[in-house]
C-alpha cells in the first residue's frame, strides 16, 4: 500500500477541491455531478494505461537511481500538466492562430467550442500516438534477441524478421498509407503526414542515443541503463497512450478543469503502479506480462486508427488491453508452475 499512498492522498485531495468547486458553482447537486465525473475519468485513465505501467516498469527496472528519479518527478509533472492540459491547448492553439492565454480562455468560458477545435484534429493526434505505438509493438514483436516466447512457433518465427533491418518501420508505412485509403480525400495528407512524424519520432529517439552516448551499446541497453533518450523514449511513448484518453474524455464532459483533474490523478496511480512493479521485480516473476502488455499496445495502435473513422467506445479498449494483461498473467502462473 505505501507505493499508492501518495496516489490516494491526492486523489482525496482532488475529489474534495472537485466538490468544493462543484458546490460553489451549482450546490449540492453540482459537486456530486463533479465528484462522479472526476471518477469516471481516473478508472478509464488507469484502464486505458495498465499496460503502459508495465512497459515503463520493463525499461525503467535497470536505471539507475539518479534517472529513476527524474522520471518519477520530472516526468509525472509533464504527464499531468504537460500532455493532460498544456498538450490539448497546444493543438487547439497551433490550429487557430489564438494565444495560449486566449485558448485556456476558450477552454474556461466555452467548452464546447473548445472541445470541437481539439476533436477535429483527431485525425492529426490519432496517426502520430499510433505509428508510435504500433513501432514499440513490433520492435517487440521483431527481436530476435528474445529468450522467452509467449506464443511459441508464432512468437519465434516473427522474430526471425528482426534479422532484417527497419522491417517493423516498413510494416509501419505500409499500415500508415493502408488505413490513409478509409480517410476522406481532404484530410488523407493531415493523415500521412502525422503518420511519418510519429516514425520519424521513434527513428530520431534511435539516432539521438548513438550521438548522446559513444560506448557502442545498442538502442535497447542505452534506453535500460537510464539516459536523456530513455527519458524521452518514455515521456513519448506515455504521451501516445494519452492521446485517446484526452479526447475520449470530452465525450464523458467538456469541463477541462475535470478532465486535467481525472486523467491527472489517474496518471499519478499509473506511475504508483510503475514503482510497484519494479520494487517488486513482479515482471522477473510472471515473464509473460511484458508481452501482454506490447500485444495491448498493438491493439491500441490500431484501435486509434480505427477511431478516425468508426468511434469505439473507451470502455471496449479499456477491456481489450486488461483482457491481455490476465491473460499473460495466467500463463504466467502456469509456466512458473510447471
Amino acid at each position: 500500500m505505501k507505493y499508492f499512498a501518495y496516489s490516494f492522498l491526492i486523489t482525496f485531495i482532488a475529489l474534495g477541491y472537485m466538490a468544493f468547486l462543484g458546490f460553489t458553482q451549482g450546490g449540492l447537486e453540482l459537486s456530486l455531478d463533479f465528484l462522479w465525473l472526476t471518477l469516471v475519468l481516473i478508472l478509464m485513465e488507469i484502464s486505458l494505461s495498465f499496460d503502459n505501467a508495465i512497459v515503463n516498469a520493463s525499461i525503467l527496472k535497470n536505471w539507475n537511481a539518479f534517472w529513476k528519479k527524474i522520471f518519477l518527478t520530472v516526468g509525472i509533472l509533464i504527464a499531468v500538466f504537460g500532455m493532460r492540459l498544456l498538450f490539448p491547448l497546444l493543438i487547439v492553439a497551433f490550429t487557430t492562430n489564438l494565444s495560449i492565454i486566449e485558448v485556456w480562455s476558450l477552454a474556461l468560458n466555452d467548452p464546447e467550442q473548445y472541445s470541437q477545435k481539439l476533436v477535429s484534429h483527431h485525425v492529426e493526434v490519432s496517426a502520430f500516438g499510433s505509428m508510435f505505438l504500433l513501432l514499440v509493438f513490433l520492435n517487440f514483436l521483431f527481436d530476435d534477441g528474445r529468450k522467452i516466447y509467449w506464443i511459441g512457433r508464432f512468437e519465434q518465427k516473427l522474430a526471425n524478421f528482426g534479422k532484417t533491418k527497419f522491417i517493423s518501420y516498413l510494416v509501419s508505412l505500409i499500415s500508415l498509407f493502408s488505413f490513409s485509403l478509409i480517410i476522406e480525400d481532404e484530410r488523407m495528407m493531415d493523415f500521412i503526414i502525422a503518420g511519418l512524424w510519429g516514425i520519424g519520432v521513434y527513428l530520431a529517439i534511435h539516432l539521438m542515443t548513438h550521438f548522446l552516448e559513444n560506448s557502442g551499446e545498442n538502442l535497447k541497453d542505452l534506453i535500460k541503463s537510464g539516459s536523456i533518450a530513455g527519458f524521452i523514449y518514455l515521456e513519448i511513448l506515455d504521451a501516445s497512450f494519452s492521446f485517446d484518453g484526452v479526447i475520449g474524455a470530452f465525450a464523458i464532459t467538456k469541463d477541462i478543469i475535470i478532465i486535467m483533474v481525472g486523467l491527472g490523478v489517474g496518471a499519478m496511480f499509473v506511475r504508483s503502479m510503475t514503482i510497484y512493479l519494479v520494487e517488486k521485480g513482479t515482471l522477473n516473476e510472471y515473464v509473460f506480462l511484458e508481452h501482454g502488455a506490447h500485444y495491448a499496445i498493438g491493439i491500441l495502435a490500431f484501435i486509434m486508427l480505427l477511431n478516425i473513422k468508426y468511434h469505439i467506445p473507451e470502455a471496449i479498449t479499456g477491456l481489450i488491453g486488461i483482457s491481455f494483461i490476465l491473460l499473460s498473467l495466467y500463463s504466467s502462473i502456469k509456466y512458473n508452475k510447471r
